[in-house]
């Protein structure tokens, strides 16, 4: 097998319905062979010969051919449909709103989501993709994930969760990825609303005064005053008891599983503790110590900015 002619490698994309001559046109402009001639030839030889189906077996798709890539290695990848695969990301905590637009900016992607799912429908992973698949498709996706994590998470929970129902799981495991990006806070986290809940109180979670204040749209971009926390909403846990009627975000597995086993202990109070995590305590007047700590703190920082 000869080398070809490129000198470095290349990716080329052939669109969907493209025949042989296409495609032997777009490899020859792009540099991969030397001749559109001799390479069709040479996949209407090669199939003659039973060497390798029929020259129409090529396949669409987005390719990424090696430096010197022979002709026949070149016709076997494309055989076999050795494609380019991507990847996209979606990191746990955002709306289904926010979702649809980080897909809107995947340019490998094709189509549009005609509707935004409720927000917790969708599972955010990494999910691979080929060029050219639709958004829609990956939205499917991402709904039968969060379907099936949700269904296995909630066959295996611990009894006597104060839950009626797998959403209503999803919605306090939405708060709880909203609360704390710390992986080894979110049992313990789950477990001080699972308390309060038990105890019939407020959850009062900022989180959800946000998605209320938003109305889902996303940050606030801007702190929280007492004045937000009598936002009248069923989202605003300042002002409801229990849970709000739906999940505020897309939470991820590991939020899930906090919820559905959650840390046992008898902390009612949790508050931010200056370095990315927070502090808890049993007491109110526990608490109120530590939030003082906590505004001292922030003060302290806002101090340091000041000219």
């Amino acid at each position: 097998m000869a080398p070809g002619p490129l000198d470095h490698p290349e990716t080329v994309v052939i669109p969907r319905g493209s025949g042989v001559e296409s495609i032997a046109i777009t490899l020859g402009d792009s540099g991969v062979v030397s001749s559109p001639l001799l390479f069709l030839a040479g996949a209407k030889l090669t199939a003659l010969a039973g060497l390798a189906g029929t020259s129409r077996d090529l396949k669409a798709g987005e390719y990424l051919f090696p430096a010197g890539v022979s002709m026949d290695a070149v016709l076997d990848q494309m055989r076999q449909g050795r494609t380019v695969v991507r990847r996209f990301t979606v990191p746990e905590g955002l709306t289904s709103a926010q979702v649809i637009a980080l897909l809107d900016k995947e340019t490998a992607l094709t189509g549009t989501v005609k509707q935004t799912p409720k927000n917790g429908a969708l599972l955010p992973e990494t999910y691979h993709f080929a060029y050219g698949d639709s958004r829609a498709s990956i939205i499917e996706r991402m709904q039968a994930a969060m379907t099936q994590a949700l269904a296995e998470g909630w066959k295996a929970r611990d009894p006597h969760l104060p839950f009626d129902s797998p959403q209503q799981a999803l919605t306090l495991a939405s708060i709880v990825e909203k609360e704390t990006g710390i992986a080894a806070e979110r049992a313990k986290v789950a477990g001080v609303f699972i308390n309060r809940l038990e105890a019939g109180m407020k959850l009062q979670s900022d989180p959800t005064v946000i998605f209320a204040l938003t109305d889902g749209a996303g940050e606030l971009g801007r702190a929280l005053t007492r004045n937000d926390w009598k936002f009248e909403s069923p989202y605003n846990t300042y002002q409801v008891v229990g849970l709000p009627p739906g999940p505020i975000a897309n939470p991820g597995k590991a939020s899930l599983q906090a919820v559905l086993k959650p840390e046992k202990h008898d902390m009612l109070y949790f508050v931010a503790d200056g370095t990315g995590g927070h502090v808890f305590a049993k007491t109110l007047p526990d608490h109120n110590r530590n939030v003082a700590k906590w505004r001292d703190v922030q003060q302290a920082r806002q101090s340091a900015t000041d000219p």
